[in-house]
């Protein structure tokens, strides 16, 4: 089948190249000439293990290719994707300025093509709110008018950062909404079971369903995955207070197959790009209709909270050793989680600017977010942290090691090596990645979510 991919971010070339490793030929469109560069000459410009590798050999094959022309991007297309993003404005709603001017661009073409082709398929694939599919259709319409044919689609993405391709080779599901979706001789649902046929053999569903119902899946996935996050954490909180220990609350409430075990470990709260943007979308499209999202609210708030609720636990342990200005906090992590360089939303950055803020001296260390990591500081307006590309160097001189990211190489340090590296023996484990009675017998200081603090050096 013929593709095209409107945007080449991180779903759009997740999308693109997973769907030309099945033997389509894809085309993805961008606006950014450095960006198209990159991309032909095999750079890939996020940080997504596996992605590399099947994007050059695609490219290589013919089966992929880059463009900057929109005409010949959507000239031949069967499907088009629309793959841009839609970031939050300042009241936290989607801003679809990027959608709606794909739409416009694609109907131009669709137009001069006349009444006789054959007809598009245009698929919303990026997080959007409910109705916006309906939003591009009309958009569409107004420039090409009644007698051009196209159809209109959603297909929501569910892709892990750090494990995308394989999410998206073997999904849990696939989602897709069309009009009329239960009439047999729907092209879009034909187009839609055909293209993702190959990627659900393992007996995994393809849900054809109505537009408004696939738009509001997405939302609702991300928005309950959130609400698990806040829950554990909150509960963490409530475990410190009682001196009782998360883990073990978790092991016994997790044993319950009712609850399971995905999604509820304690820590510094969700980041990146979908569960804050996606939980605050469902606020906004409660008070559009006039309905308070009161759970979805306090999510959001209680994620928050989390992540300055640990900057207090670095704080106060510093009260009675002079305060934390002029400290070294060396930081294990800027990423929001492992096997990506996304820092969006990341609670170290959070905690980071409050150091600084407080007159500490701040390094970090994390294995690819470097760039992207300094980048959102600079825009932050956070000056003064050190990024250090060294997994132990970083800890030099410092007073404590907040660990903020559950990197793998992270979980088993060497112990002796941070014991003679760092001033003061003090971990601030954001993730519980540490055993307490291993760190007491070390002698160095632990404190972490929802377990009793470790203090030895009193």
């Amino acid at each position: 089948m013929r593709l095209t991919m409107v945007g080449t971010g991180y779903v759009g070339l997740v999308t693109g190249v997973c769907l030309a490793n099945t033997g389509n030929d894809v085309i993805c469109l961008d606006v950014d000439p450095k960006k198209i560069d990159k991309l032909k000459d095999g750079v890939c410009p996020i940080y997504e293990p596996g992605l590399t590798e099947l994007m050059v050999r695609n490219y290589d094959a013919g089966r992929l290719r880059y463009t900057l022309d929109k005409a010949e991007a959507y000239r031949d297309a069967q499907m088009i994707f629309i793959c841009v993003g839609t970031p939050p404005g300042e009241d936290g709603s989607a801003d679809l300025q990027y959608v709606l001017q794909a739409a416009e661009d694609m109907a131009k073409v669709i137009k001069e093509l006349g009444p006789n082709q054959e007809p598009k398929t245009v698929v919303v694939k990026s997080t959007v709110p409910v109705g916006t599919t309906f939003k591009v259709r009309d958009r569409i319409r107004e420039i090409v008018g009644p007698d051009i044919p196209f159809a209109v689609g959603d297909n929501p993405e569910f892709l892990k950062e750090g494990d995308a391709v394989s999410d998206f080779l073997k999904p849990d599901r696939v989602v897709c909404g069309v009009e009329d979706h239960e009439r047999p001789d729907n092209i879009a649902a034909k187009r839609f079971r055909e293209l993702y046929e190959p990627f659900v053999r393992n007996g995994h569903p393809v849900f054809i369903m109505d537009v408004l119902s696939a738009e509001m899946v997405k939302y609702a996935s991300n928005n309950f995955l959130a609400t698990k996050i806040s829950y554990i954490n909150e509960m963490s909180n409530l475990c410190e207070k009682f001196g009782a220990n998360i883990n073990r609350v978790r092991e016994g409430m997790c044993a319950d197959s009712r609850i399971g075990h995905a999604f509820l470990y304690p820590g510094l709260g969700y980041g990146g790009s979908c569960f804050p943007k996606d939980t605050q979308a469902v606020v906004g499209m409660g008070e559009q209709c006039g309905f308070e999202m009161q759970l979805s609210r306090s999510v959001h708030e209680v994620n928050q909270r989390q992540r300055q609720l640990f900057w207090n636990k670095i704080e106060n342990h510093y009260e009675d050793r002079g305060g934390i200005a002029g400290k070294t906090l060396a930081f294990w992590g800027i990423a929001f989680k492992p096997r990506t360089d996304d820092v969006r939303e990341a609670p170290a950055l959070d905690m980071m600017a409050n150091a600084i803020k407080a007159g500490a001296k701040v390094k970090a260390y994390d294995p690819v977010a470097y760039e992207t990591g300094q980048e959102a500081l600079d825009r932050m307006g956070v000056t003064g942290v050190e990024i250090v590309r060294d997994h132990y160097g970083v800890t030099d001189g410092a007073d404590g090691l907040v660990v903020s990211t559950d990197w793998d190489e992270f979980k088993v340090p060497d112990w002796g090596q941070l014991a003679e590296r760092m001033s003061e023996k003090t971990i601030f484990d954001g993730r519980n990645l540490y055993r307490r009675r291993q760190l007491r017998e070390l002698g160095f200081n632990h404190h972490s979510v929802g377990r009793p603090s470790v203090i030895v050096d009193r």
